[in-house]
């Protein structure tokens, strides 16, 4: 199926790519070498999922920058839901996972430099983002894997790679300038607002408790049945250098 290439927002630029080159993994590439900045989109031809990703070069150390995987996924909520049917539920789960409807249907990863220090700002931060739209491989019935989901299952049909390429940028844009404008504060409550709709009691990496919140770094407190509040470092998850984590 051929589609028009999406049209970019003024300070993003498109870098198409095409199989079985990964946006993700160029993105990375291309900012560790030093031949992509700054609001370079790396997204992915295929039609039958949304694969981007975009280099960011923060001015914030890397513990503020890592607020930014949790725009990403404000971002995709506000993007879908502007161009899905109205009933559709989008949710988060710890720590970049994408539910529609109670099914996983993508997630969020993230890179930074291999000698990025916390207490110092990285030369770059890729956030990448994957949805599937429609499986293109024969299913007899879908609906029995109640894990994970497409967008065409929860009735997303006539959405296109290109419409939600579009829609993303320009939420994620509009999320950046509110995060510079306001700071993190509305953004954790959307994320938790969205995560707590799944559930208030999480089990993450063998920690079971209660859903506290996220502190200034991103890094999510839980509070076991017994015991003292713990904090699930949000750092543990980002590719060093584009080297893949299990996502």
């Amino acid at each position: 199926m051929h589609l028009p290439e999406p049209i970019f927002p003024p300070l993003l630029a498109g870098m198409p790519v095409k199989a079985p080159d990964q946006p993700f993994a160029r993105a990375c590439a291309e900012a560790d070498a030093g031949r992509a900045g700054a609001g370079d989109v790396f997204w992915a031809r295929a039609t039958n999922r949304l694969d981007v990703a975009i280099v960011l070069e923060p001015d914030v150390i890397l513990q503020q920058a890592m607020q930014m995987p949790f725009a990403a996924m404000v971002a995709f909520g506000d993007a879908l839901g502007a161009i899905a049917p109205p009933e559709l539920g989008v949710y988060y789960r710890w720590p970049g996972d994408i539910v529609v409807n109670g099914a996983r249907a993508g997630f969020i990863r993230f890179a930074v430099p291999r000698d990025a220090g916390e207490d110092a700002v990285p030369r770059w931060l890729v956030i990448g983002i994957t949805v599937t739209i429609r499986d293109d491989l024969a299913v007899s019935d879908p609906g029995l894997d109640d894990e994970n989901t497409t967008l065409e299952e929860e009735g997303c049909g006539g959405i296109t790679r290109t419409d939600l390429v579009e829609s993303f940028c320009r939420h994620f844009l509009l999320w950046v300038h509110r995060w510079e404008e306001e700071g993190f504060r509305q953004i954790t409550e959307l994320w938790l607002d969205r995560t707590r709709q799944l559930s208030e009691d999480i089990s993450v990496d063998g920690v079971i408790g209660r859903l506290l919140g996220l502190d200034e770094s991103g890094n999510l407190l839980v509070k076991p049945p017994h015991g003292k509040a713990v904090s699930l470092p949000i750092l543990a998850y980002a590719a060093r250098g584009g080297e893949e984590v299990a996502t």
